[in-house]
Formats: C-alpha cells, structure tokens, sequence
C-alpha cells in the first residue's frame, strides 16, 4: 500500500491539527485508492512533538497509520481489487 499525504492542515502556532490522505494498492492493471483524514491535538511541550518547518512527509504517514485501521482498509482495498479483476456485476443491455 502506498500512502500520501495531500494537505496538512495547522493552528497559527505550527501544530498539524488535520491531515488529509491518500492510500493506493495496485493489482496487475487494477488500481483501489481511499481517501480520509486524521484530526490530531498537537501539543509543543510533548516529548517528540515535531515543529511543521521540521515534518517530513514519512513522518506524518506515520501518525496517520498510528491513527487510522489500516487493516479495515487493505481489507477494503483488496476487496475492490478483486471486483475489479473478477466482476461479480456486469452492466450494459444485450442489444
């Protein structure tokens, strides 16, 4: 699974307060994806507060796989893979 991070969001004391991401899991040509956000309660005296000038994305995948089921979502993601390599519906009309 490949994670991104596509917005942060922070107070005007630097604290990170929303993160929005993005995790993808490709299958042969089949890609699923699921989109979220953490919401966090940053607090500067903390022992291993990172100040935002100083966050690197792999840092803050980090606290969002610390906060989200990660897997909840492969499970979803593998399932949507599944349906897309073998369809269980079909649409469109016989003529």
């Amino acid at each position: 699974m490949n994670y991104t991070i596509s917005q942060l969001d922070r107070n005007t004391s630097g604290g990170v307060i929303q993160v929005h991401w993005t995790v993808t899991k490709t299958s042969g040509d089949h890609t699923a994806s699921a989109y979220g956000s953490c919401t966090f309660f940053p607090d500067p005296t903390a022992d291993g507060y990172i100040a935002y000038d100083s966050l690197t994305e792999a840092n803050v995948i980090t606290w969002v796989k610390a906060d989200i089921n990660t897997t909840a979502i492969e499970g979803a993601l593998d399932a949507e893979l599944a349906e897309k390599t073998s369809p269980t519906v079909l649409s469109g009309t016989p003529w």
